[in-house]
């Protein structure tokens, strides 16, 4: 017979039968651990979860599986997840956009990125560059800021809400500038048309912002991060041109449905912090321009917190509405 247990007594059934949360922590795991991503094979998202799969099944001694379950910007992965049992056998790779900027722009997402999730470990981080067209001759920040006063500028993005839109409109708002948002259905066409000069000004994520800065195909005018990337150390941050609040780091890490036994949390935290540390996972990374974020579960936990805090103002501040 097969006995549904619903997510939020998981713990407490363990308990009525006589299993202490910590007693079946020590005997995990005794099958294979599924990984959600909430996105399609390939991205970013989905590569570093298969790094990771593949040094946790050689730490823990079980297969770890990736399940790519995209959709809706994440939040269906997002959901299975969060209905999941928290038993340590379903995880999820968590997102900027999942649990940071999701919860600020989607008035009924059907998970609670505070209530329904355990934070394990952020993983990695890459920075917004904000990103100018070679046809507009705009090279700074004070370019930018001196063209947008002095007429009209637009600006493309990967879609309302994307991390690509709203960090411009977070300097939209420190600057006191209008810009006029043209969104597109990804930043690869917000590309072309920057390329091409039909918008002036977007902005990208490091691995996305690289390659046209290197060849000349965009101006990269500064980086939406409180310190410099390695990936362009001579591009200024956008808070060295006098605007410290813009702060848009896209960020990547692993969570498990809430109640989740703290063991199990404990052990996942310190091999990812482990495995964060390997020369081969750390030039896996660099590969794909991110930096280490090696942040413990209750950093990461504090840190997604002030994300939904930080993006809740600003989409508040640019009024953007999404359904």
């Amino acid at each position: 017979m097969t006995v549904m247990v619903e997510r939020r007594s998981f713990v407490a059934l363990l308990a009525s039968a006589g299993i202490a949360p910590a007693a079946f922590a020590q005997a995990w795991p005794a099958k294979p651990i599924k990984i959600i991503v909430p996105y399609p094979a390939g991205q970013s998202t989905d590569i570093l979860a298969r790094v990771m799969a593949d040094r946790l099944t050689r730490s823990l001694g079980q297969q770890v599986i990736v399940e790519n379950r995209p959709g809706a910007g994440g939040s269906i992965g997002a959901d299975v997840a969060a209905k999941s049992a928290p038993d340590g056998y379903t995880l999820l790779m968590v997102t900027i956009s999942t649990h940071g900027i999701a919860p600020a722009i989607y008035p009924k997402l059907p998970y609670d990125v505070q209530k329904d999730f355990a934070p394990i470990a952020n993983i990695g981080l890459t920075p917004q560059v904000l990103l100018a067209s070679p046809k507009s001759g705009i090279t700074s920040v004070k370019d930018l800021v001196a063209k947008a006063k002095a007429g009209d500028l637009n600006y493309g993005s990967s879609g309302n809400g994307s991390a690509s839109h709203l960090a411009v409109e977070m300097l939209k708002s420190a600057a006191s500038i209008k810009l006029t948002h043209i969104p597109f259905k990804g930043n690869a066409d917000a590309m072309l048309a920057l390329q091409s000069g039909d918008i002036q000004l977007m902005s990208d994520a490091i691995p996305g912002a690289v390659g046209p800065v290197k060849t000349g195909k965009a101006v990269a005018i500064g980086i939406a991060d409180q310190r410099r990337s390695p990936f362009l150390p001579d591009l200024p941050t956008v808070a060295e041109q006098g605007y410290p609040t813009v702060v848009a780091v896209g960020w990547i890490g692993l969570s498990a449905p809430a109640k989740t036994p703290e063991p199990i949390l404990d052990k996942l935290s310190a091999e990812i912090m482990r495995i964060l540390n390997e020369p081969e996972v750390l030039e896996k990374m660099k590969g794909l321009a991110f930096v280490p974020a090696r942040e413990s579960r209750q950093e990461f936990e504090a840190y997604i917190a002030i994300e939904n805090t930080k993006w809740q103002k600003v989409v508040q501040d640019a009024g953007v509405k999404i359904e």
